[in-house]
């Protein structure tokens, strides 16, 4: 068993698309309306690591305490450069041990999202 893919509610789709894009380099896969809203599946290259996006007004976002999304990345430095150029304003890159760095950073609708290389 794995995961196949996290959704996640957001209040306006086309931030959150570029967010995540930017950020992970995921790219949307799949885009359609789902009235009275719209969904995106973001996913990467290998069609592993998978997100879905959606924005449906009225409904409940996610309201940002207690939980936080990590993305493995080989590139760590990279994409904290995308995302200060991107004005996203992540925090510093930590390495708290020898095997590990990261730099967090927050999504449009706050979830806190970690870069993680090992």
């Amino acid at each position: 068993m794995h995961i196949h893919h996290l959704a996640l509610r957001v209040s306006d789709l086309e931030k959150s698309i570029r967010f995540y894009e930017t950020l992970t380099q995921l790219k949307v896969a799949e885009r359609f309306v789902s009235d009275p809203g719209e969904v995106a599946y973001l996913h990467n290259a290998a069609g592993e690591t998978m997100i879905e996006l959606i924005a449906m007004p009225g409904g409940q976002n996610f309201e940002g305490k207690g939980l936080f999304l990590c993305f493995g990345t080989d590139a760590l430095d990279a994409a904290h450069a995308r995302a200060v150029e991107a004005g996203m304003n992540p925090s510093d890159i930590r390495q708290p041990e020898p095997t590990a760095r990261y730099f967090y950073v927050y999504d449009p609708d706050g979830l806190s999202v970690q870069l993680r290389e090992y």
